[in-house]
């Protein structure tokens, strides 16, 4: 993984610590995701660039599934992000 974890997860209460997990695990795909799409549009070759691509889509699949998980036990990151969504559509009104 490039990115480290930024906290010491054993420090924190059970609830606390599979919230944090699930946001490392999303950091991580975050993480591959860049790095593979990166690769593809370094790479010379076709073949190599789609597989990449592909690899890259797969990990957006796992963000997907930590940040599902994360949504079932965090309400508040659920409510802030509906707040963002409602943000982004008033700027996008004017």
């Amino acid at each position: 993984m490039l990115s480290e974890i930024p906290i010491d997860l054993e420090k924190l209460s059970k609830e606390d610590r599979d919230r944090e997990i699930l946001r490392v695990g999303m950091i991580a795909e975050l993480d591959a995701v860049n790095l593979y799409e990166q690769l593809a549009a370094m790479a010379e070759r076709e073949e190599i660039k789609v597989v990449l691509r592909d690899i890259a889509k797969e990990e957006k699949t796992h963000m997907g599934e930590f940040q599902t998980l994360l949504l079932r036990i965090d309400e508040e990151q659920v409510e802030e992000l509906e707040k963002g969504k409602e943000e982004v559509e008033e700027v996008m009104k004017k």
